[in-house]
Order: structure tokens, then sequence, then C-alpha cells
């Protein structure tokens, strides 16, 4: 099959980070798989003037490839209802989302674009009832993964370039936990944006795990406490975990045997303490988490079960009657343009964001606190061509 895959190269579409998991995990998974896969850049803004040229980019990438599959991570509304509207009505096209964050993400993005999706997923299971309180019932319950292709055998303990080590960016309160360790005689090794190493490439994200005795994952960026890839990526990589808990974790490995876990700054110093006095032990929990990883938690196989799930509901609906769009291009072109009112009120919002947090952070929330009003008030609307956070911070 040709997958057309929608999503940032960069984290958050920005090339001075690293990498995007989607970007370094999902594409090489599907290319494995025997898939005919294009990429369509849809984060990095600076690519485009605006949204309406990021979309109507997009139509007409999928006019020209005719995809099969259209495979999407959409962060917010970078991908107008409209645009999902004029793709979905291609007959052979079939649209999956890969949700992120559904814990709080739900709430603000997916239950306003799911609809118009043929196929979503979620690693959350406890937002499925949302799902189908709210009438959109192609859902697929995933999870994250590991990379097959960047599979490193585990390393004893004594033969580790690092005592502890942690990937990831340097936001939330992980300084402070960072910082707490050091005033306990920890030193932890970090790489990430927003440390002084800075961001690292993936191939040597997976070396450092792999050499790291101890590999940390904090397990909360906002609201609770999530499953994300680095609990795959670490045990992948050959490395050990000792990572925050999550609800679900128990479900994916035998905590104690395949990988640790932590509750509280007391206890994550405590396990750091005797894991790196037991190599033993360290190198038991290494080894089994790797094999289990190998076998359960791969993204060909994530992959695979995504496009089976998806294709056999496409099946069930040959024959019966879809909902068609009737929209044009032209018509939400036409919505997405402001008036002299709306450039007054842009002016407003940045000037008062600057006053309060700075001519740097300033317009960012700006768009930001918009961003939160529309969501709650206006719902749906946020996401279409008319939203106005996207028309009026196309930069943000």
């Amino acid at each position: 099959m040709k997958i057309l895959c929608v999503f940032g190269k960069y984290s958050y579409g920005d090339p001075l980070r690293e990498i995007s998991p989607e970007y370094a995990s999902f594409i090489p998974a599907l290319e494995r798989l025997g898939h005919d896969v294009v990429h369509f850049e849809s984060w990095d803004r600076i690519q485009y003037s605006d949204f309406a040229e990021l979309n109507k980019a997009l139509i007409e990438i999928v006019e020209k490839e005719t995809p099969d599959v259209m495979f999407a991570v959409q962060l917010h509304y970078e991908i107008w209802i409209e645009t999902l509207q004029i793709i979905k009505a291609f007959e052979n096209v079939i649209t999956i989302c890969w949700t992120t964050d559904d814990s709080w993400k739900y709430r603000e993005v997916s239950r306003f674009i799911g609809r118009y999706y043929d196929f979503m997923t979620t690693t959350y299971p406890e937002v499925l009832p949302f799902y189908k309180k709210d009438g959109i019932d192609t859902v697929l319950l995933t999870q994250w993964a590991a990379n097959s292709h960047m599979m490193i055998e585990p390393l004893p303990a004594a033969e580790c370039s690092y005592p502890v080590s942690f990937i990831g960016a340097a936001h939330g309160n992980r300084k402070r936990k960072i910082e707490k360790l050091k005033r306990r005689g920890i030193q932890v090794f970090c790489f990430g944006y927003g440390w002084p190493e800075g961001p690292v490439s993936h191939e040597k994200i997976n070396r450092i795990m792999n050499e790291s005795i101890i590999s940390l994952n904090f397990a909360n960026s906002k609201g609770e406490n999530q499953i994300k890839a680095r609990t795959f990526e670490v045990p992948g990589a050959g490395g050990f975990l000792l990572t925050e808990y999550s609800p679900g974790l128990k479900h994916f490995y035998n905590i104690g045997r395949d990988i640790e876990s932590f509750s509280g700054d007391r206890q994550l110093a405590d396990k750091i303490n005797f894991y790196l006095k037991n190599y033993d032990k360290r190198d038991t929990i290494a080894c089994s988490g790797f094999k289990r990883t190998i076998q359960e938690h791969t993204y060909d196989i994530r992959m695979k079960e995504i496009l089976e799930s998806a294709i056999k509901f496409s099946r069930q609906k040959k024959g019966e009657s879809f909902t068609r769009y009737h929209v044009s291009f032209d018509q939400a072109l036409k919505k997405h343009r402001f008036s002299f009112f709306h450039i007054l009120f842009k002016i407003f919002l940045v000037t008062f964001g600057v006053c309060i947090f700075g001519r740097k952070r300033g317009p960012r929330a700006a768009r930001r606190f918009l961003y939160e009003i529309s969501w709650r008030i206006f719902g749906e609307k946020t996401y279409k061509a008319a939203g106005l956070p996207g028309r009026l911070f196309p930069d943000q």
C-alpha cells in the first residue's frame, strides 16, 4: 500500500530539537512492512506562510500521490476539519489519526476532530468511553513501542559508561527532580532540549541508554502520569529502565522483573542507590526487558495491527452509505481570512502578553490564551478554517 504520513520530522516542528519519535519510528516500521511511504511535513510552520498554504499543499499531495492510507499525527488545529472532509471524500483513501496525550488532549482536541477521520487510535483505555459517548466508534487502543531496527543487546553494568542518565526535554518539574538527586549525591547525565548537553541524535540516544547502568524516565509532562515512548525505547535499547509509575504499566511489563518503577523522590533515590550496588539484579532485569520488548513491543507490531484494523473497518463499510461532504477549499479559504478588527484584536492580545511575559514569551502566551478560550467556547470551530488561533497566530 501507499501510505502518506502527515506529521513533523522534528519534535514540535522545531529543527533545533531532536528528530520526532513519530518520524524516526513510524516511517521505518511501515517501510519494513513493505509499504510505499510518502512523508508530508505538517508541524514545521516555517515551511508555509500560513495554515491556508499548509492545508492546500496537503490536499494537493493527496491528489497527486493517491495514497491508500493517510496516517496523521495532529498536534492541534494545523489540519482544518474542512481539509479532512475534502480528503475523506476520496473513496479510496483511509484516514487514520494517531493521538498523543489523550489523557488531557481528548478534551481539547481529539473529541472535536475524531469524527472527521475514518479511524482513530489512542494509548489511553480510560478515554474509550468518552469516544463512544461522543459518537466516535472507530477507535483502536494501542500503545507506544520501540524501534525494532535500533535494538541493541544489553550491556553488563560493569561495562557501562554512565551510572545514571536521563534523556528528554527539561520541562515541567524535571529540573527540580534532577537537582534533588544531585543534593543526595547522585549525578545524572541529562540530554535533550533545555539541558546543557542539548538534543542528541536517535542513534546516540540508543547508545546512551545502552551504556547507562540506569536510565531514568519521568512520566508526567501535563496531567496524570503517562506511558510514553521512552518506556519501551529503553529496554529495547538493552537498557535498564527505572520509570516513574504510570497507570496500566503492569499490562506491558512485569515491574521488578522486566523494568523497575518508582513513586516519589525518596523511592527514586533509594532504588538508584540499590541498583548501582547490585549489578547482577540490574543485568537480569535489563535482559528480561529486552526480550519482552522484542517479542511484544515494537512499532512493526503496532503499525501492522493499526493498518489491519483500519482496513477491516473499511471493508465492513464498503457498500454502506458513507457520509459525503460537499466542501470546497475556496469556501474554507474565505472563512480563514481576517479583517481589520482581527488585526486590532491580535495587537491587543500580543501587547497584553508582552506586558506580562516579556517580548520573547509574550506572543506565544497570547496565542495560548486565545487557544484555551477558543476550544472551551467555540469547540469544533477552533479546528476549522475560521478558527481564531490559526487565523491570528499562524507563526506561533
